[in-house]
């Protein structure tokens, strides 16, 4: 524990001492174009998960909101009134699916021929009602999301690519120079494992966003599915008996 404390401690020294400007002076345009994507892909995957962490947060406080309202409320006219203004929330959207398709079923007149027939068919339109809003949510949620899963796989080899093409550089130097003291060899070699830094400074961050993100999408996608199995259970019994 020590150790680790003692490397974290020395890590901002370290990299206040690269100098930076001289490893751009110094790469090649293979290199430049290697730092230039990472950079990119680093800024637009912080981008993304500031997005991506307030939609879902504020999913989740809508969601309790009108889960709240749900199942306090005596009027599924009022719940829907209510869920309307929760629009970031997917239980929410989910819930007006289902309450639109039995709102349609409900201005059809029964006749005396075929009620039993029209009951089956009802409640299963709002059961699909009810499973394409919940797909449409899952999709809302996941979008974009694999691309953070897409940066944290592929940008540790990006920068590994950068590194090798910088050491092979700096060897052909040192090699035309004919000098390969440890004072010529430290610096480029230096140099060109920042890539490798770079890239991995892309990734992290990605890969621990991209599996936050997946599990609390899961925890919609069952939330989803048992208010939906609760939904249809109180239209069963107080419209289909």
């Amino acid at each position: 524990m020590s150790m680790m404390s003692h490397l974290m401690s020395h890590l901002p020294l370290a990299l206040g001492a690269m100098n930076y400007l001289e490893i751009i002076r110094g790469a090649s345009l293979i290199e430049l174009s290697v730092l230039g994507l990472l950079m990119g892909v680093s800024v637009a995957s912080w981008a993304l998960i500031v997005m991506k962490h307030n939609q879902l947060s504020r999913a989740r406080a809508q969601s309790l909101t009108f889960l709240d309202t749900f199942w306090k409320g005596t009027r599924l006219e009022g719940i829907y009134q209510t869920a309307q203004k929760l629009e970031g929330s997917p239980l929410s959207k989910v819930f007006c699916a289902g309450y639109e398709e039995l709102s349609k079923l409900a201005q059809v007149k029964e006749g005396a021929d075929g009620a039993m027939s029209e009951r089956l068919g009802g409640i299963e339109n709002v059961e699909r009602a009810l499973n394409r809003a919940a797909t449409a949510q899952i999709m809302e949620l996941e979008s974009r999301v694999p691309f953070l899963g897409t940066v944290g796989a592929a940008a540790p080899f990006v920068g590994l690519f950068g590194t090798v093409i910088g050491i092979l550089n700096a060897f052909n130097e040192i090699a035309d120079k004919g000098n390969a003291t440890l004072s010529t060899v430290a610096a480029p070699v230096g140099n060109a494992l920042f890539a490798t830094a770079a890239g991995l400074f892309a990734a992290i961050p990605a890969v621990v966003a991209y599996n936050s993100f997946v599990s609390r999408i899961k925890i919609f996608d069952t939330e989803m599915a048992n208010f939906s199995a609760d939904f249809l259970n109180i239209v069963k019994r107080h419209f289909f008996k």
